[in-house]
């Protein structure tokens, strides 16, 4: 069997500039990055819709994660090729990947098998440098603020109050929590700090919920930063530097345009994780892909509990987006660990594990229809898996008068998900305007329960003393309308990472509440996460190789 390595090396893909002529990208919209990649203007946005037809998107979502993998991403990209494989215009609009997950325990994230986005080197390391602007205009704010600090002090801040943090790109617990500014006089003003991970930080976020270069500007100038020691709120309009961070992202902010290995476009463009996060590829790449094509795949990060929640509540709200249809992928064996079978053991039949492990798809089938939608239940086959098994998932499909569809894109790129596309293109005429799971004007102890009882099934939440600080702060800047970015274990439809499949009778611990005045809501830290991740004992880190031919291996 070969590898995705092998699989992407014998691809044979058209140069990049064959792609943009299919979409129908202009000359002066594009921004070439060799032969492989390349940016497209956000003026192309500006430019009249050539498809007759009305955009339709689709939202891909999945039960929740487990160590078996679901491969959301990868179904992704296979129904995308499915689509096209079926004579649909279609592109897909997805998020960059992080050098921290690459490094980390979930290498690259571009696909697998006959479904992958190409090339998956270049884009799991480095890319276009967008996360290296995003990191630059954070860790600017960062300079700019602890310079304030020590040449005098002119904001009149307060360091015992400043929220924001540096950042970077890659797993490092040794730096979640630092002290700066050691050395002496001439080192600047001793304070605690820390850093997040670059997918985690409020300027990843403004930048994939930015409408327009104005509203980015506008929602840069709006971070909080901290408290004067008057009491005030500081901003970053208050530092001057606006125009430094406008400038640093003045190339990201196009969206990168590569293909699948069968040649369907695709827009890679932002990197939120859907944990710590939003989850969600920027607002300027989904429109984007909408501007070309008739349907656009786009996906939320982790199962449908986080990403997509924050989806619908937090992207759809701000974007003005409404999916026509949505995808819940599943597989067999992320059913039976949720059942109770070893990890070491899925490639055993086992009917009762996967009947008992359908709990956990039961509980997102119901999420989904909160939103007023109708989901297409995939089941992403693996070789192991049995018919017998396969029906089980099929038939509660069924009890829940949702679509089913197996999907074979892994093993057989596009034809072998042409079923999934045809029952996605189906099911639009089951689906209602969204709706969201909590009003505005909520009060936010209400919103974090509504989405704790309604998307994880807790009983109910407890906030810390430092939470019910942190909200009665948010409350006197007048800020609690904002919706809220639940941060969570994104293997347990509760807080604690250890309940797999459908926990019941437990309670959602908030340990604090921070504001990202900039991007338009409020993180919800609960349980243990964490917002810088660390590397595990064996990183893939260990298994990157740069070959002669200057091909990397391991990061697919």
């Amino acid at each position: 069997m070969l590898t995705d390595h092998e699989i992407a090396r014998q691809a044979r893909s058209a140069p990049i500039s064959d792609v943009a002529d299919t979409l129908g990208v202009t000359a002066d919209h594009r921004i070439s990055y060799g032969n492989d990649i390349m940016k497209v203007h956000l003026d192309a946005l500006d430019a009249p819709r050539r498809r007759p037809d009305p955009p339709r998107l689709v939202l891909v979502s999945a039960t929740t994660p487990t160590a078996a993998g679901e491969g959301k991403t990868t179904t992704s990209i296979g129904l995308a090729q499915g689509m096209a494989h079926i004579g649909e215009s279609v592109c897909c609009a997805l998020r960059e990947p992080s050098l921290g997950p690459v490094f980390g325990i979930k290498g690259g994230a571009t696909g697998g098998g006959y479904a992958q986005v190409t090339p998956a080197d270049r884009i799991n390391l480095h890319f276009t440098g967008d996360f290296h602007a995003i990191t630059s205009a954070n860790n600017l704010i960062s300079a700019m603020v602890d310079n304030a600090l020590f040449q005098g002090n002119g904001l009149n801040l307060d360091p015992r109050t400043i929220t924001w943090r540096r950042c970077m790109d890659m797993n490092d617990r040794s730096l979640r929590n630092i002290v700066l500014g050691l050395g002496g006089k001439m080192q600047g003003v001793p304070r605690q700090g820390g850093f997040d991970i670059t997918a985690a930080s409020e300027i990843m976020a403004v930048f994939c919920l930015a409408n327009s270069l104005d509203d980015l500007h506008d929602r840069l100038e709006r971070i909080f930063i901290g408290f004067t020691y008057d009491g005030e709120p500081v901003y970053v309009k208050q530092l001057g530097i606006t125009g430094a961070l406008m400038a640093l992202l003045r190339d990201a902010v196009h969206p990168n345009l590569v293909q699948t290995l069968e040649g369907v476009p695709v827009f890679l463009h932002g990197g939120p994780f859907a944990n710590i996060a939003h989850g969600c590829n920027s607002v300027f790449a989904t429109r984007m892909a909408m501007q070309f094509a008739d349907w656009t795949i786009t996906e939320a990060g982790f199962g449908f509990d986080l990403g997509a929640e924050k989806f619908f509540d937090i992207k759809c709200r701000s974007a003005g987006l409404d999916p026509d249809a949505v995808v819940l992928v599943t597989t067999i064996r992320a059913l039976k660990l949720h059942g109770g079978k070893n990890k070491s053991r899925l490639e055993e039949p086992d009917r009762d594990a996967v009947r008992a492990g359908l709990e956990n798809l039961d509980k997102h089938i119901e999420s989904v229809g909160l939103f007023n939608k109708s989901p297409v239940v995939t089941l992403n086959r693996f070789a192991a898996d049995t018919d017998e098994e396969i029906a089980l998932v099929a038939e509660r499909a069924g009890a829940h008068g949702v679509a089913f569809a197996e999907s074979r894109h892994y093993a057989e790129g596009g034809r072998g998900s042409a079923d999934l596309a045809r029952a996605v293109i189906a099911s639009v005429a089951r689906n209602r305007p969204f709706k969201p799971l909590y009003e505005a004007d909520m009060p936010l102890h209400e919103k974090v329960r509504s989405v704790s009882r309604k998307m994880y099934g807790a009983d109910d939440v407890a906030f810390s003393k430092e939470a019910e600080k942190d909200l009665h702060m948010i409350e006197g800047l007048g800020l609690a309308h904002l919706p809220v970015c639940i941060a969570k274990a994104p293997s347990s439809l509760s807080d604690d990472p250890l309940l797999h499949g459908r926990p019941r009778d437990f309670q959602v611990t908030v340990r604090n509440i921070q504001l990202n005045a900039g991007s338009g809501f409020l993180v919800v830290l609960t349980g243990s996460i964490l917002r810088m991740p660390g590397l595990p004992k064996s990183p893939q880190a260990l298994r990157v190789r740069l070959n002669p031919d200057g091909s990397v291996e391991g990061v697919s």
